[in-house]
């Protein structure tokens, strides 16, 4: 009976490392670039500073760029995620949040990079 329940409690603690494991972030790596799930091409943005918790895209910048969402799920570096001043999570990479570019309108454009000198198409 000791083994069984030992066996039992063993299993518990791997199911429940396993449900505690970092998942993958809401991005992956297409042709080179990250896109989030959509297939919509990620950008960053020079005037976010990595690693700063905060972005510098707001208001009308944050229209037509809008930010990668995080999910609550903890996630693995590079990734992480910053809370923006509505509570929203955004996910970031390196440090830096991410963004897509509301011209973009289909899976894998790239419209935004370099726009105004400081938006740049993520590359792994």
């Amino acid at each position: 009976m000791k083994a069984v329940n030992l066996g039992i409690a063993c299993l518990s603690a791997l199911l429940a490392v396993a449900a505690h494991a970092a998942a993958p972030a809401p991005v992956k790596k297409v042709d080179g670039i990250l896109v989030d799930a959509r297939g919509m091409t990620v950008y960053t943005f020079d005037k976010d500073v990595a690693g700063s918790g905060k972005s510098a895209c707001t208001g009308p910048c944050a229209q037509n760029w809008p930010a990668v969402k995080a999910g609550d799920a903890p996630l693995a570096p590079p990734y992480s995620a910053i809370v923006r001043e509505d509570g929203t999570k955004q996910l970031a990479y390196q440090g830096k949040p991410l963004y897509t570019f509301v011209k973009d309108k289909k899976a894998g454009e790239r419209t935004g990079d370099k726009k105004l000198n400081a938006w740049h198409v993520v590359t792994d």
